[in-house]
């Protein structure tokens, strides 16, 4: 039988859970935006199957953050927005997926 108590004990990988990405809308925006993608607005949108609304404010969240970067112009006579993800923001996603997938990883273990 072992101690417990003289085991050093790690922190369990939910503790590295961003929670900037904790709603599925700014979880898939994300995914969408994998390194050197820029979308506008309404193909990641139709992308996501999300409103203008939810949309909108996932890109506001994630732009706070500094996960995410916006840039406005024209196509055509058409405004139109384009979203591209930052270095941060592709770093901070990669810990999170690292993170589920170690959560995975656990709950398949038996437990002692």
């Amino acid at each position: 039988m072992t101690d417990r108590a003289a085991e050093p004990r790690r922190a369990h990988p939910r503790t590295r859970l961003d929670d900037n990405f904790s709603t599925p809308i700014r979880f898939s925006l994300m995914a969408s935006l994998a390194e050197g993608i820029e979308l506008d607005f309404a193909t990641l949108a139709e992308i996501l199957q999300a409103s203008d609304s939810a949309l909108s404010k996932a890109i506001s969240h994630l732009q706070d953050a500094g996960y995410v970067t916006g840039r406005k112009g024209n196509l055509g006579s058409r405004p139109r927005t384009w979203v591209r993800s930052t270095e941060a923001g592709l770093s901070a996603f990669s810990g999170h997926l690292r993170a589920l997938r170690e959560i995975v990883e656990l709950g398949g273990q038996q437990m002692p």
